[in-house]
């Protein structure tokens, strides 16, 4: 059965064919015959509880251009579409949390939405581990300059620091004690003791990589080995990082075990769990990457899974 799906994104213009984890999700729905709508965040409408979108059918493809509307936006009640696809990527700004909270309007009996709205909002992705305090490395969260000090300190004079709103390796730094730039470094990152960072002890297994391990309702799906360039700390895909081929250890699946009562309380169906060494760092909600880059690493086809998994919660819908 053909159903209607709906993706709230980022401008297809910007999505990049040979990377991006969306656009494959789009390009496997449309091969089972779905009608794939593209949906920005502004194009959200509410009268009263009544929730609609400025949708656009569309089709991408693996051709230049990648993508073409068919026909023009039309105003249409997010309730029906059996589907939607909260995919904007980070950062989870004001209209980000404002969107979440348009889409909670809906009634999950009759439209599945992945990640859930609600789950979207609790769960930032450098806070959300915390909730997990036996996976994590050593964490401080706080604007507070010297309990930072006091903190690397402890940690033998190494640490890492990063924004709780950066993504793809945004303002992430390693700090040395004895660094001259140390100080400087901290007043840039906190604003001066004004915005809170994340601040953790420095995992030397970092040097052989981060890995991305998707998690589809609570068991793993897939991982690949993001390493760093030499002349970098970070090993994100966006700053030059390479991706190797990597497997899921029985450290992975303990993992996924421990989180996955709290994923299915929450909602969030399809994530992404960064992991340093045997250390659980990030969990990424609101649009987990890494499925192209595994896909073509391990020969496999992981938007299928997904988009397996989404037909099956609609089939469970009251329509």
């Amino acid at each position: 059965m053909a159903y209607r799906v709906a993706f709230i994104m980022d401008p297809l213009e910007r999505v990049l064919p040979d990377k991006d984890t969306t656009f494959a999700l789009m390009l496997e729905a449309l091969r089972r015959g779905h009608e794939t709508f593209f949906v920005g965040l502004a194009e959200l409408v509410a009268r009263g509880p009544a929730v609609s979108a400025r949708a656009r059918r569309c089709e991408v493809s693996r051709a230049v251009p990648h993508y073409r509307f068919l026909g023009e936006p039309r105003m249409v009640p997010l309730a029906s579409f059996e589907a939607v696809f909260m995919r904007k990527d980070p950062p989870a700004d004001a209209a980000y949390l404002y969107a979440t909270m348009l889409l909670s309007l809906l009634d999950p009996r009759r439209t599945f939405v992945l990640n859930d709205p609600a789950g979207l909002r609790e769960a930032n992705e450098k806070l959300y581990a915390l909730n997990f305090p036996g996976l994590i490395p050593p964490t401080l969260v706080t604007s507070d300059l010297p309990l930072i000090r006091a903190f690397l300190d402890e940690q033998g004079g190494i640490i890492v620091v990063k924004p709780l709103d950066g993504h793809g390796g945004e303002e992430v730094f390693v700090l040395s004690r004895g660094d001259r730039n140390l100080n400087v470094i901290l007043e840039t990152v906190t604003r001066y003791g004004k915005r809170a960072v994340m601040v953790q002890r420095y995992l030397p297994a970092a040097r052989q990589g981060d890995k991305r391990l998707l998690v589809l309702d609570g068991e793993p799906l897939g991982c690949t080995l993001r390493r760093p360039r030499e002349d970098e700390n970070r090993a994100n895909i966006h700053v030059g990082g390479q991706c190797v081929a990597a497997e899921v250890t029985e450290r992975d699946r303990e993992i996924c075990r421990t989180l996955k009562p709290r994923l299915a309380r929450d909602g969030l169906y399809f994530v992404g769990l960064d992991i340093i060494g045997d250390f659980l760092t990030e969990v990424n909600v609101t649009s987990p990457t890494g499925i192209q880059e595994i896909d073509r690493l391990d020969g496999v086809n992981l938007e299928a899974r997904v988009i397996d998994f989404v037909e099956e919660r609609v089939r469970g819908l009251d329509r």
